[in-house]
């Protein structure tokens, strides 16, 4: 009796062609975005994209507090990316402040009016450097601060 296998589209004694086993190694691979955090759902306790997520934080919240009062142009960049950055609603890239933060499990509005009140004390004790520009329709007197 001889089995057939059903589920291979190729019978049982020939593999695919070589013109196809080719064009596949071009073919983008395909991993939705649930796949992909399955990844941060592991017991261990520190993983390394974790690690990496929270070094891009830490990476960021340095360059918008150590620059806030930069004076050259290098610096006021820093700053401006790391604030527009903290500031972006967006949670569709992996690598955006709202999904790090909540990758990390942390609240990304209260990390960000953390951020946002530290600013604001910072300026009232130095408001010669940096113009008090509103930032991207934050106000911490809007939000009743």
């Amino acid at each position: 009796m001889e089995l057939e296998t059903q589920s291979s589209k190729y019978p049982a004694d020939h593999s695919p062609p070589l013109e196809e086993k080719i064009i596949s190694l071009f073919e983008p691979d395909m991993l939705l975005p649930a796949l992909y955090l399955e990844n941060f759902h592991r017991k261990t306790p520190v993983e390394p994209e974790r690690r990496l997520m929270l070094a891009v934080l830490e990476d960021a919240i340095n360059c918008f507090q150590a620059n806030l009062m930069a004076q050259g142009k290098r610096g006021k960049k820093l700053f401006n990316e790391a604030e527009d950055w903290i500031l972006e609603q967006d949670n569709d890239w992996m690598f955006s402040f709202v999904s790090l933060c909540e990758i990390l499990r942390l609240n990304p509005e209260y990390v960000r009016q953390g951020l946002l009140q530290w600013k604001e004390k910072t300026l009232r004790r130095n408001p010669t450097r940096h113009s008090r520009r509103k930032m991207a329709g934050y106000s911490l007197a809007a939000n009743g601060r």
